[in-house]
């Protein structure tokens, strides 16, 4: 294991709001509303809060204690926990940084859209209507110019170290994605439109329910919670040992959860506002229309039906979803540059210029290639890299580190851990329950199409 010199996060407030923020991403508030929009709302909704809890959070639990044990990147850490099985170990945590990597490339475009949205009413205002125009029309230039300032954004973030730049910066922004989230949710619910939405989302129609949907949420709550890119072992490997780790996951966990949920009390009511006001939301086949677009195109032209407040509202909702980009950009780049600190034995300073430049790169390749690359980066890191990361994961952890191991860590934070409730399930849990779980998130489309 490596030294006790290693950076910690200063409090755990911090590491909660940072975890929090790292797992808070566009998959909550993109992913999670139209997700919900698109399978019978409610009956999603409760779906997927069972998924947190019975898939989510024990492998949360995983990946936060083996971070912790080995106190290094997550190859190294990994190493610790299975040191018999090192080029399973290696391929696993390489498989995580590259995964990690290769979402940020295209998160960072997509990030980029958010800042060009959130600066397009500020222009208006100002009088510089073709400017604005410019930052909503889909262009290479204007997607690689403004992909590059948000790796800025991260870069200048992750930069300034685990206390300085990631605690700090994740606690100020956490709070006031809360606040602009309840503020913007109590002005939609006043609107025109608002309570049928506000019924879909929270009165249960079990007609909606169905295997895909039960997947669908599965895999929703999984990714939803940074599960598989090794960014919560990172994290776990700066927790003071005295932290109680379930605990602190399941703090995560709700946290996460909340927004997500807080997410759909303002998406699904905005949807109906939107169509209420003209905008067509739904097909005549009751299908979702421009779900993967869902914050570009229905809400935008919800915001401009509202006049002058439409301006504030839209500037204020897309400040939100940008908050809620970085927090979790900034826990991508951490998993790889951290690796790079320690296995090239390079200062922080040069490995976030070193890897944020490479990833920046690879995301303008993408750019001047969108129609080839970005649905099929989209779909190797998320679809198949994440799920499978995630699933060796569990087996490491159930089946391959010692259980007295992970529970004398475990220990350190709970000294009466042992006679729990906690740890009677979750060993055996993680053993055998998670990797079926796992299992059928990845399998299940391709047994569906030979059925």
């Amino acid at each position: 294991m490596a030294g006790n010199s290693r950076a910690q996060f200063s409090s755990r407030l911090g590491f909660i709001l940072a975890a929090a923020g790292s797992a808070v991403g566009l998959g909550n508030i993109w992913g999670f509303p139209t997700q919900a929009a698109s399978n019978g709302g409610a009956v999603f909704l409760l779906t997927y809060l069972f998924m947190v809890f019975i898939l989510a959070y024990p492998l949360l639990v995983a990946e936060l204690t083996i971070g912790r044990y080995g106190n290094a990147n997550p190859i190294r850490s990994l190493l610790a926990v299975a040191p018999k099985q090192k080029t399973v170990a290696k391929i696993v945590g390489m498989a995580g940084l590259l995964g990690a990597s290769g979402i940020l490339s295209f998160y960072a475009i997509v990030a980029g859209w958010l800042l060009g949205f959130f600066a397009n009413p500020m222009l208006k205002i100002v009088g510089l209507n073709d400017a604005a125009v410019w930052l909503e029309t889909f262009s290479n230039e204007r997607n690689l110019l403004l992909m590059l300032l948000f790796m800025l954004l991260t870069i200048f973030v992750v930069r300034k170290g685990v206390a300085g730049g990631i605690e700090r910066w994740s606690s100020r922004l956490m709070p006031v994605l809360f606040v602009l989230f309840v503020l913007m949710t109590i002005y939609i619910m006043t609107l025109p439109g608002a309570g049928e939405g506000l019924k879909m989302y929270l009165v249960p129609d079990a007609s909606h329910f169905s295997p895909d949907l039960v997947i669908s949420a599965m895999g929703q709550a999984f990714f939803s919670l940074s599960i598989g890119v090794c960014a919560m072992m990172a994290y776990g490997s700066y927790l003071r040992k005295d932290a109680n780790l379930p605990m602190t996951a399941a703090q995560v966990s709700l946290l996460d959860t909340g927004v997500a949920f807080l997410a759909g009390l303002l998406v699904l009511p905005a949807m109906f506002v939107a169509q209420k006001n003209g905008v067509q939301i739904y097909s005549e086949t009751g299908a979702l229309l421009d779900s993967d677009t869902l914050v570009f195109s229905v809400l935008p032209a919800m915001f401009d039906t509202m006049g002058s407040a439409g301006l504030l509202i839209g500037m204020a909702f897309f400040a939100l979803m940008i908050i809620a980009a970085l927090t979790s950009s900034i826990a991508m780049l951490e998993v790889p540059v951290s690796t790079a600190i320690e296995e090239l034995n390079i200062e922080r300073g040069k490995a976030v210029w070193l890897i944020g430049g490479l990833i920046a790169a690879f995301s303008t390749v993408i750019v001047f290639n969108f129609g080839d690359l970005f649905g099929l980066v989209i779909s190797v890191t998320t679809e198949y890299a994440q799920p499978i990361i995630g699933l060796m994961t569990a087996l490491i952890a159930g089946w391959i580190w010692h259980r007295n191991q992970v529970l004398e860590e475990l220990k350190q934070g709970n000294p009466e851990l042992e006679s729990s409730l906690f740890w009677k399930i979750w060993p055996s849990y993680v053993r055998f329950v998670c990797p079926v779980l796992m299992g059928m998130v990845f399998l299940w489309p391709v047994l569906k199409g030979m059925l």
